[in-house]
């Protein structure tokens, strides 16, 4: 082509055929830099071009984008299950927090049950390698608690030995905070085997703070308020869960915690299910010498 026949229409259409042709963003950006830098030699060098028709074209955002796994609440569930039914309540508990709360790992090892209230979570601090330090922003937030949270936690504390305002909600050993070896043995024994079990690869226990997130954009919540409770840049809410909005953005709203209640209902219905109908008339007998697991 003729470089005065070179419009800016033009050079979107490359981008789009580039794109079509599955080269990635990185590379489409580079090749726009290389080609706007070309038309201004020859918009510098002489009477070749009235303007550089490349400079006011949208090129691919430079920032890395991040894949982030979305655990369902019917996959949360199913690790809590699994991990009650081996008599894990803290470790159970703590999943829900992660899932259902979206705080931070170390904003959960931080928690005291005087952050706890009745409807929501104070977020002030996180742990790293047993000291506490401040948030990852450096600011407090108030997160919601949602009900069925609420009640996992409220079993938990009377379990608990420690459950005074300022014991932890999560107590290391001899009731400390969480060293970082304490967290990456709870990875590698709790969190990856009870994951991979409910059929989840290639996933972290911080991927569950994901799971709260697309729950309140399921909610029909706002990116301000999505942000805020994740605690944040509403900028980092778009950039991270955008093809999450996208996902939602025609979907019918439901609360967090109508999904959550349908999903451990669904859960407690199959387990039941699977528990009776093999040999349901044994099950009652078991149930009236109170070693039924519903008793």
């Amino acid at each position: 082509m003729r470089l005065r026949d070179v419009t800016p229409q033009v050079v979107a259409q490359l981008r789009v055929d580039l794109e079509a042709a599955g080269i990635g963003p990185s590379s489409i950006r580079k090749t726009m830099f290389l080609l706007q830098g070309m038309f201004r030699s020859a918009f510098e060098w002489g009477d070749y071009l009235k303007t550089n028709p490349v400079t006011t074209v949208r090129k691919p955002s430079g920032k890395r984008v991040r894949n982030i796994i979305v655990l369902a609440p019917a996959t949360v569930e199913a690790m809590r299950a699994d991990l009650r039914d081996r008599v894990r309540l803290r470790d159970a508990t703590l999943v829900c927090v992660l899932a259902y709360a979206g705080v931070r790992p170390g904003e959960a090892l931080a928690l005291t049950w005087g952050d706890i209230s009745e409807r929501s979570i104070r977020v002030e601090r996180a742990v790293a390698d047993g000291q506490l330090k401040g948030t990852k922003t450096g600011n407090a937030r108030s997160v919601q608690l949602l009900a069925p949270l609420a009640a996992d936690l409220a079993e938990w504390r009377l379990a608990s030995v420690r459950s005074g305002n300022d014991a932890l909600v999560f107590p290391g050993h001899g009731g400390d905070h969480w060293r970082d070896h304490d967290w990456k043995n709870w990875n590698r024994r709790v969190y990856v085997p009870m994951s991979l079990k409910a059929g989840v690869t290639g996933s972290s226990a911080y991927a569950l703070r994901h799971s709260f997130v697309s729950l309140l954009i399921h909610e029909g919540r706002t990116i301000v308020e999505v942000a805020a409770q994740a605690g944040h840049a509403p900028s980092m809410t778009l950039d991270t869960y955008a093809h999450v909005i996208a996902e939602l953005q025609d979907a019918e709203r439901v609360s967090a915690e109508s999904t959550i209640r349908a999903a451990r209902d669904a859960l407690g219905a199959v387990s039941e299910r699977t528990i009776l109908r093999p040999n349901r008339g044994a099950l009652l007998e078991r149930g009236r010498r109170g070693r039924h697991p519903g008793v």
